[in-house]
């Protein structure tokens, strides 16, 4: 098996497992892209993306560049003499010019079974969406967005507890053993029989917003335990009561069954949506169901269960979310 160069390009910590296995594989990573290093955090310090702390710690060169469009870039790109090149959650756009440099081309990890969810947040719409399962998809990248032929897929399964994070995880290590078969087939000069993408079964997940964690009481409990699952700890979920804002970070869809009549009573849409029951933080949902929140976070205060949330006067039984 012939060794490949390979060029890296990708950002967050979901990319870190693909490099990791790439650069301890018998290939040559010989360069990385990612993005520039940006303010993170409440001092707003300019910090590395963890892909490039990843590269500067193994001795890999690094390209920060803010866009790819200029010729001087495209050039610099072509000139690693490249047999492909590896995406992961990069964040840049690719020109065609960039797309074709390598001998293979550009090959994406994505964290979806394709062409369901294309774009930037697949993982938090598969768990909002109540999917079944999620995966990765290797697709042969084009000038579209996540549309070119797919070579490999893996799938897992979602499961009542998984949560954003834990798919993440789960997805990163699953890249990182799919991206290493595929990269290892090419150089074996096998090649694949790529599938193409069916648009009409395309559904795209677009970046999230902290408004898409305001929590909408009159939906049941599974779908605002989907959203607290899904959205923890970006863009985080939250409600307001009196005008302050509570954010959720862990709840539990409680049958109604298991309340005296005289809760399960309360738990109808319109009015009654939003009633919070009892200091253990059952909430009142539509479709008569009912949500216990066992962890939430006050401005200013770190995140405790509900009953702590009820002693230290944060929030109190009979309160209403809105």
């Amino acid at each position: 098996m012939s060794a490949l160069r390979i060029a890296f390009m990708g950002t967050p910590d979901f990319a870190v497992p693909a490099l990791d296995a790439l650069r301890s594989s018998g290939h040559e990573v010989v360069c990385v892209y990612t993005q520039p290093p940006r303010p993170k955090g409440r001092g707003q310090q300019v910090q590395p993306s963890p892909v490039h702390i990843y590269a500067d710690d193994h001795g890999i060169p690094v390209f920060t560049p803010k866009s790819l469009k200029k010729e001087e870039r495209q050039a610099e790109f072509a000139g690693h003499n490249l047999d492909v090149a590896v995406v992961a959650a990069y964040g840049l756009i690719l020109p065609k010019a960039v797309l074709d440099a390598p001998k293979y081309g550009c090959l994406n990890i994505h964290a979806s079974i394709l062409p369901r969810w294309r774009g930037a947040s697949p993982i938090q719409h598969a768990i909002l969406s109540g999917d079944e399962e999620s995966g990765i998809t290797i697709m042969q990248m084009d000038e579209g967005l996540d549309t070119g032929p797919m070579l490999l897929k893996r799938e897992v399964k979602i499961r009542p507890q998984t949560t954003a994070q834990s798919l993440h995880d789960e997805l990163a290590g699953m890249g990182s053993a799919v991206i290493e078969e595929v990269i290892d087939k090419l150089a074996e000069g096998d090649g694949f029989e790529p599938e193409i993408q069916d648009d009409a079964l395309s559904i795209y997940a677009p970046l999230l917003s902290k408004e898409d964690g305001r929590v909408d009481w009159n939906k049941t409990a599974i779908e605002i335990d989907r959203q607290i699952r899904a959205l923890n700890p970006w863009p985080g979920v939250w409600s307001e009561v009196d005008g302050k804002r509570l954010k959720i970070r862990e709840a539990i869809v409680t049958p109604v069954a298991s309340y005296p009549d005289h809760i399960g009573s309360l738990c109808g849409e319109g009015d009654s949506a939003g009633t919070i029951l009892d200091k253990d933080g059952h909430v009142v949902c539509g479709g008569r169901t009912i949500l216990q929140i066992t962890k939430c976070q006050s401005a200013g205060a770190k995140a405790m269960d509900f009953v702590s949330a009820v002693n230290g006067g944060y929030i109190k039984p009979g309160d209403k979310f809105s």
